[in-house]
């Protein structure tokens, strides 16, 4: 591998989200010295966020653990590698030994999605254990999705992408691009790319509780009571089967039309209207404006996943998509072919291999993951296949599972900890061991997107910028070392272990013939109809061949005949058994809580960064409408307490109109007071948003097993200031 010499500046891209922006790092003497946006990449053109720009100050971080550690009492010591990977493997035989393969369970993180092979890797090495036990951020974030799509399409996989150049006009559902970047779509320059649809006559629409920084520059906000976007998304669909007659081209390609049309027919505009808080007016408008535009595209995301129940809203949201004929087609939604290639890369994988229920709750896995929801559960239950040891890559379940108190006393009670990760977090201080890794600035790289969320295709390939730090290791490099130590193979082969064993960087093969992450590079470029030869010689990316229209329906779906279906029997079950929520002037005086992440945060982990946390930044605020805090007393900076029957919190209060009255926000991944492998973070003064979020099979989504992490009912009352947290306004910042 190349990295950059003394005094030049290197081409890379941004690995903290899917926007997948591209920087150019400044490197002296073996260090960067600083991130700034590339120019010329092919797709984010000189954008990149401040998170990406700053993420030196990670990389760099004094707190970034560069050496494996193990905990003796309440310290963490220095060890060897090899001595770190020996009592591990010695640890886990014996408890496999004890308690059978399913006592061994791991979490991964959201990072790992950024780096190709880590979620792999990290998957052959759970199942060279023999265990099933992986959990994943999917269920905090997007595992409705995944279940969706299996359903109507025949893979998890596939996932239309809204053709956001082309489309006239594009409805945004729990969404804040300007800030998240969008997911499942790769979206760099997010508010010009949006304010692009308005200047050529298109409408963008945000729908959600809280006008958002987005809704802040441009398009229509409409304000919807937190989880009730099922309801509003009945009456959208019901309103567009009463307004088109499906072209029986594109009838001929569905199962279910009449099971939905059926199903939809009660919920008119006007009964919706009292749940949802949108005007039957408002919503046969939408309706009107969608149908007219020429290419139209509902899309939704976390605002909408993390309801209970966000399995439905999506199904619901691509099924009126399909039948105002907007997907496969130019200015609605795309599959593009990478989507469709893995999909049936998975199917042949997965074939014969039966899908296990979770041991607790009966969940079935989603892409072979079980929600992080039911790990306490299934941590702190006796019996048979109770989880006595977890590996914990990119990830932090202290801070980002719901009912974080919960999980920190399940994960506290393990025989075995062990932390994968840059940073000693929450979660990190916990474990028996931390073994480190390298930073996306020190391996080579293809952008996530590159696996079919791109409105404008292209492919990437990088290098790494600099040595890796210390001792750290590519995670492929430890899992397949983990492996050898607990006396397991990857891949079920002797030969591919001692191939992967023997391909480290301190190891007697020649470069030349070991294992590289550039072998599989190769094939995503061969997939991508490229090579990876030319792909590098345009090194600020290079434009592949654009998804063509109409190459999908009745062509590539993978199900039966090819045909997509429209009302999977367990969504219809599930629909016709929702509960209907109380009326506006039936409602306790509970408030809801919705959560939200801000441009100098990301889930938990960039609060070690000095800059974002200095001054009034340093606290997560809870923000409520004028009228909710006159009603209750209380004023712009005070302390509140913010309860759940899960838990509770005290915060500051920042009164704003940008949230709808009976309802308060609250950014998430905060709460880093015991984090004490953080410096700079352990001194912020933020609370985790998770003590009030419940966990446990009960508390979950029955469909994809997500969390409900939106929506939830609190009491808000003023206290006396306490626990050494300062009332500070946000907006003087």
């Amino acid at each position: 591998m190349t990295e950059a010499t003394a005094g030049t500046a290197q081409v890379t891209f941004c690995r903290i989200c899917e926007a997948g922006c591209g920087l150019l790092a400044d490197v002296r003497e073996g260090q960067v010295t600083k991130l700034r946006p590339d120019p010329d990449h092919v797709v984010s053109r000189g954008y990149a966020c401040v998170k990406g720009i700053r993420y030196t100050e990670l990389h760099a971080s004094p707190d970034r653990v560069i050496m494996p550690l193990k905990r003796v009492g309440e310290r963490f010591e220095p060890i060897s590698w090899a001595d770190a990977l020996r009592e591990i493997g010695e640890r886990v035989r014996r408890i496999r030994a004890a308690h059978g393969d399913q006592s061994i369970g791991m979490y991964v993180g959201n990072p790992s999605a950024f780096s190709l092979l880590h979620p792999v890797f990290a998957q052959l090495f759970l199942a060279s254990l023999g265990s099933r036990n992986l959990f994943t951020s999917g269920s905090q974030d997007c595992n409705n999705k995944f279940v969706v799509s299996e359903a109507m399409y025949g893979s998890a996989l596939i996932q239309p992408v809204p053709d956001i150049d082309q489309t006239q006009c594009l409805i945004i559902i729990g969404s804040n691009p300007a800030v998240s970047h969008m997911s499942f779509m790769q979206l760099p320059r997010p508010v010009e790319r949006l304010k692009a649809i308005e200047k050529r006559g298109g409408h963008v629409v945000l729908i959600n509780p809280r006008r958002t920084e987005t809704a802040e520059q441009l398009g229509e906000q409409v304000f919807i009571r937190p989880n009730t976007d099922v309801y509003f998304l009945l009456s959208f669909a019901r309103e567009v089967l009463a307004r088109v007659s499906v072209p029986d081209a594109i009838v001929k390609q569905l199962d279910g039309l009449e099971t939905l049309r059926s199903l939809t027919q009660e919920w008119t505009p006007e009964a919706t209207a009292q749940l949802t808080g949108i005007s039957a007016d408002k919503t046969r408008e939408l309706v009107a404006i969608f149908l007219a535009a020429d290419g139209a595209a509902l899309y939704c995301s976390t605002g909408v996943n993390q309801g209970s129940q966000g399995t439905l809203a999506c199904w619901l949201l691509q099924a009126v998509n399909l039948l105002s004929g907007n997907v496969d087609r130019q200015g609605g939604l795309l599959i593009p072919q990478a989507q469709i290639q893995n999909g049936k890369t998975v199917k042949r994988m997965s074939r014969g291999i039966a899908a296990v229920p979770s041991r607790i709750g009966g969940f079935q896995p989603v892409l072979g993951s079980y929600p992080a929801g039911i790990l306490a559960d299934e941590i702190e239950t006796a019996g048979a296949g109770q989880i006595r040891a977890m590996f914990v890559s990119a990830g932090n379940p202290v801070l980002s599972c719901p009912s974080s108190a919960r999980i920190e006393r399940a994960l506290s009670g393990l025989d075995l900890l062990v932390s994968i990760d840059l940073f000693r977090n929450e979660t990190g201080n916990l474990a028996h061991y931390i073994l480190p890794v390298t930073s996306f600035l020190e391996r080579e790289d293809v952008p996530l997107s590159a696996q079919g969320f791109q409105p404008l295709r292209y492919l990437q390939h990088c290098d790494r910028v600099v040595a890796p730090a210390g001792q750290t290791k590519d995670e492929w490099s430890i899992f397949s070392e983990l492996a050898r130590a607990c006396g397991t193979r990857l891949f079920g082969s002797r030969l591919l272990q001692m191939w992967l064993e023997a391909s480290t960087d301190d190891s007697w093969l020649p470069a030349a013939l070991r294992f590289s992450p550039r072998l599989a590079y190769h094939g995503v470029a061969v997939s991508a109809g490229t090579s990876l030869g030319s792909v590098r010689k345009q090194k600020h990316g290079k434009l592949l061949a654009q998804t063509k229209p109409h190459s999908f329906l009745g062509k590539q779906v993978l199900r039966p005949g090819k045909r997509v279906d429209l009302a999977p029997k367990a969504f219809v079950d599930a629909a016709r058994a929702l509960a209907v929520p109380p009326a506006p002037g039936q409602r306790t005086p509970n408030l809801l809580l919705i959560t939200q992440r801000t441009k100098t945060s990301h889930n938990s982990w960039m609060h070690n960064v000095e800059s974002f946390v200095r001054g009034p930044r340093g606290t997560n605020y809870l923000t409520m409408h004028s009228a909710d805090a006159q009603e209750r007393g209380l004023s712009a900076g005070s302390l509140v307490q913010i309860s759940s029957k899960t838990g509770r919190v005290r915060l500051p209060l920042h009164i704003s109109d940008e949230v709808m009255p009976g309802v308060v926000a609250l950014p998430h991944g905060w709460g880093h007071a015991q984090a004490a492998g953080l410096t700079i973070a352990k001194q912020t003064r933020g609370q985790n948003a998770n003590l009030l979020t419940p966990d446990g099979p009960d508390a979950i989504e029955a469909l994809s097993g997500m969390a409900q992490l939106t929506g939830i009912a609190v009491d808000v009352e003023a206290c006396g200031e306490a626990d050494g947290l300062s009332c500070l306004d946000p907006t003087r910042s």
